[in-house]
């Protein structure tokens, strides 16, 4: 598919839901992904990424980012509490906050550099118990408490389950964004962005239909 038409569906998507041209962002998604194709969608002008991994992102970012001004990247897949001060250092959000352990070392490495990235709260709104995220009973009282540590708290994330309806759970987690007062929401990706769009997502994350499958191998 490739980054343009992903662009043009982004913007379809938003004209058909009447919102504002642009007021979705598009994270590239690069885990797992050759340099050079990495590279390929960089130089096609494109500037904000996310990555699972903190250590792969550590590989690979710094280079990048010292020959692309403006790089944007974005955690989005689980962070250890040990990691949580070079991932204050690298990125510019984390979508995968979902205990108050890791808030609370979020919080301090913060204040400690006088400078924080978003945080988006990981809501399981499957309930699945091998996946991470905060349980949706739980999750107005994790907002709270991620407030009074004074987190930059933009929004919240989810990954629906494979075998559900995903507009379900895109419904499930604007709802508890919206009667928490936040407007971030990061939802949707390769398979069902568009949906994600539809029902309010601010952020969608696309990795294989922009770069190709992936090889694990």
């Amino acid at each position: 598919m490739g980054l343009e038409d992903i662009r043009q569906k982004v913007a379809r998507a938003e004209a058909e839901a009447g919102r504002a041209p642009g007021s979705v962002t598009l994270i590239a998604v690069s885990k797992v992904q050759p340099l050079d194709r990495v590279e390929a969608v960089l130089e096609q002008g494109h500037r904000i990424f996310g990555e699972n991994k903190v250590q792969e992102a550590q590989g690979k970012w710094p280079d990048f980012k010292a020959r692309f001004d403006g790089v944007e990247l974005h955690l989005i897949g689980p962070l250890q509490s040990n990691k949580t001060r070079v991932a204050v250092d690298l990125f510019d959000a984390i979508h995968s906050v979902d205990r108050p352990k890791l808030a609370r070392r979020l919080a301090d490495h913060a204040q400690e550099l006088g400078a924080s990235p978003d945080i988006f709260i990981q809501v399981n709104t499957g309930e699945e118990p091998q996946k991470a995220g905060i349980l949706p009973a739980d999750a107005d009282d994790f907002i709270a408490e991620c407030r009074a540590m004074d987190l930059p708290l933009r929004g919240l994330m989810c990954i629906p389950p494979v075998d559900e309806t995903p507009s379900l759970h895109f419904a499930l987690l604007a709802k508890i964004a919206e009667r928490n007062g936040l407007s971030g929401l990061s939802m949707g990706m390769s398979a069902d962005f568009e949906q994600a769009i539809a029902l309010g997502a601010t952020h969608v994350r696309v990795g294989s239909a922009i770069f190709g499958a992936r090889d694990y191998g």
